[in-house]
């Protein structure tokens, strides 16, 4: 009987990670929605602020969140905080500051881009090994990009360059942020002891303050309805919900499984944006797409079958 209890955990913390992908391809659909009311800070902070009232519970449980803090090494607590604060500003600015709704299409598939750096990343940081998938697969990442990036116009380098120029803003944002993800999970790999339970509960209130410092500088007029209110609670609960899940997969759940899947989070990211923000996309950016998320799996895939990869993913 244990051991069939225990299998039992292990599956529902596999459906859980799998739901946490679910909940995740949400977040650049009502972002945006939330944006064009709010500004793009404001509606940050209203998400992670409310979010940050979900998280109460961690802390007030025995051995609560600032418990494990304390008995967590500084750099975790400030470098990894401090990248997660970064990442969560920077796409809530590129995703508010996109153009309109087909760049945030854009937009979402560059930062998911972060799979592809963390892998790179962990060569550096995590002493990693790879095979000969890196090359191609970080190359089909980047070529994803560019048909993504180029899906109005011809298929050139001059047409890629033209279009960045014409508005960089979004989608450097977009770029940086993916690679602050990337550093934020490969540090808590580095930083954070095997099995430990991370601060994600005392991170994400910090993401809402630092937002809202910022929001107030920037002196956004948000427009405020009962329909803002309701999608931002939404999508604190649908966020909060996620990182919880995922954090219970990456511990007892069936790691391979979850980290292979979350790979296609693009693919639903963008179905789920098409639909929400009732945009049409073309043929190039679903190819572009299904470009990315394979590369994104070579790169994955060549950290995996090295001699050292054992069953270690990005987070």
């Amino acid at each position: 009987m244990p051991v069939e209890r225990a299998h039992g955990s292990d599956r529902l913390s596999t459906a859980g990670g799998l739901a946490a992908i679910v909940l995740w391809s949400t977040t650049v659909a009502v972002a945006r929605s939330l944006s064009e009311q709010l500004g793009p800070l404001t509606a940050g902070a209203c998400v992670y602020l409310i979010g940050g009232l979900f998280c109460l519970p961690a802390f007030v449980r025995p051995r609560n969140v600032v418990w494990r803090v304390a008995r967590q090494s500084p750099r975790y607590v400030f470098g990894c905080g401090a990248m997660f604060v970064l990442y969560t500003v920077l796409l809530y600015l590129a995703i508010g500051t996109a153009e309109d709704r087909r760049q945030v299409l854009e937009i979402g598939l560059i930062n998911y881009l972060w799979p592809t750096a963390t892998v790179l990343l962990s060569l550096v940081l995590l002493n990693k090994r790879a095979n000969l998938l890196l090359a191609p697969g970080t190359a089909l990442a980047l070529a994803g990009e560019f048909l993504v990036i180029t899906q109005d116009t011809a298929v050139s380098w001059p047409s890629f360059w033209g279009h960045l120029q014409a508005d960089p803003g979004p989608c450097v944002l977009a770029f940086v942020g993916a690679v602050a993800w990337a550093f934020y999970s490969t540090l808590t790999r580095r930083w954070l002891p095997a099995g430990s339970a991370g601060a994600v509960s005392l991170f994400v209130p910090a993401a809402g303050l630092g937002l809202l410092v910022l929001s107030l500088l920037q002196g956004e007029s948000p427009t405020w309805s009962m329909h803002v209110v309701e999608e931002a609670v939404v999508l604190a609960a649908l966020t909060v919900a996620a990182y919880a899940l995922w954090d219970r997969a990456m511990r007892r759940g069936n790691l391979l499984l979850v980290a292979a899947c979350s790979y296609f989070t693009p693919l639903l990211s963008t179905l789920v944006s098409c639909v929400y923000l009732g945009v049409e996309p073309g043929g190039r950016l679903w190819l572009g797409c299904v470009v990315l998320v394979a590369g994104s799996l070579l790169t994955w895939q060549s950290i995996c079958d090295s001699a050292d990869g054992g069953e270690e993913t990005p987070s």
